[in-house]
């Protein structure tokens, strides 16, 4: 039994160093793996980039526009009289210097008669006193027979005398144009689109209303602003497409005609007229239409594709790839065209730009 106890106590005394050694060598490992150093790997992001192109792509955009008349005019009476007779209605084709209206002002009619009367009385003045210079003037040819004075005296009445005369018959060639106010004829071929008046109505100076409204429509103008940043992509030459709502499915052709040279201060716009040749009719001064232009730059300019602009609150950025360095360039975007954007700012065509850049990419300072 002693011997069965011994041997117990021998077995338990060597579990118990053996516990002591394993505990003595995890403590040990786990002291190394303590004061062993973390290294720390760098790993180079992956960016996908494209080069910045340097080009300069044709390109279209759709503006709307008014059709207008080639020419337009409100006619008014210059002299107030009353309404003798009207030669022309709404929707009336009318040539240039055709009658339109006969006006009546018996006051006008009688100045006149006047006028012309004084004008006869003057020109007898005048023919008299050159009659009596012209007399003295052969006689002075006799030696001592007219004082030089005399006949200077008859020269100066006869002076006065031509000038009263001519403006006698200045003051009734006004009163004559006034007698031509009182026809009032179409400045040019077109057609009547209003009439303001009626027989008998008092009309003329001091009234605000127009007797007439006439347009031009064997010919009009396609009138549209372009904004500032195409304003560079127009030429000469320029042509043009449109649409009105009058005409569905009908496409007009025209070039441009002449523009405001100078942008609009209100609108930062340009404005186009395209003169659009309508003796068919087939056109209405008036209608809104759809203008589609084919459009270029008159230089290359910088381009990326859409998906590497970026937008932010702060702006709009392109971020650039140089040398595993990273920058973010601040651009303004030019024309669009259904892949590429044009870009302005400090970048050129020799830069990598970063394709679906994000504002949580590090740039480097």
């Amino acid at each position: 039994m002693y011997h069965t106890v011994s041997i117990r106590h021998k077995q338990t005394g060597v579990l118990f160093v053996t516990a002591i050694i394993l505990l003595t060598i995890a403590g040990c490992s786990s002291s190394e793996k303590k004061q062993r150093p973390v290294i720390e790997q760098h790993i180079k992001p992956d960016y996908t980039t494209v080069p910045v192109q340097l080009m300069n792509p044709a390109y279209e955009i759709s503006l709307p526009a008014n059709l207008e008349p080639y020419e337009q005019v409100a006619v008014h009476a210059k002299v107030q009289g009353f309404v003798q007779k009207i030669f022309a209605d709404r929707g009336s084709y009318v040539r240039k210097g055709q009658l339109l209206a006969i006006l009546e002002a018996p006051e006008i009619n009688q100045k006149y008669l006047s006028d012309k009367s004084s004008e006869q009385k003057v020109y007898s003045d005048y023919v008299y006193a050159k009659q009596a210079y012209d007399r003295l003037t052969e006689a002075s040819a006799t030696a001592g027979s007219v004082a030089a004075i005399e006949l200077e005296r008859a020269k100066s009445i006869m002076e006065s005398a031509k000038s009263a005369y001519e403006a006698s018959k200045a003051g009734t060639q006004g009163t004559a144009q006034l007698q031509n106010y009182l026809r009032i004829t179409s400045p040019f071929d077109g057609v009547v689109t209003e009439r303001n008046i009626s027989e008998g109505a008092l009309t003329g100076a001091g009234t605000t209303q127009a007797l007439f409204k006439i347009a031009q429509g064997n010919k009009l103008r396609l009138v549209l602003a372009v904004p500032e940043k195409h304003a560079a992509s127009i030429q000469k030459n320029t042509k043009a497409t449109f649409t009105v709502s009058a005409r569905p499915g009908k496409i007009f052709n025209t070039m441009l005609s002449r523009t405001s040279v100078l942008l609009d201060q209100q609108d930062r716009s340009l404005t186009l007229e395209f003169d659009v040749d309508n003796h068919s009719g087939e056109l209405q001064g008036g209608d809104y239409a759809q203008v589609n232009l084919k459009l270029q730059r008159q230089s290359p300019s910088c381009w990326v594709p859409r998906n590497c602009v970026l937008n932010t609150q702060t702006g709009t950025f392109v971020l650039t790839l140089k040398n595993e360095n990273v920058k973010r360039i601040a651009v303004k975007e030019g024309i669009r065209t259904d892949t590429h954007t044009e870009i302005f700012g400090e970048i050129s065509d020799h830069d990598q730009v970063i394709v679906n850049p994000t504002e949580e990419m590090k740039t480097s300072s």
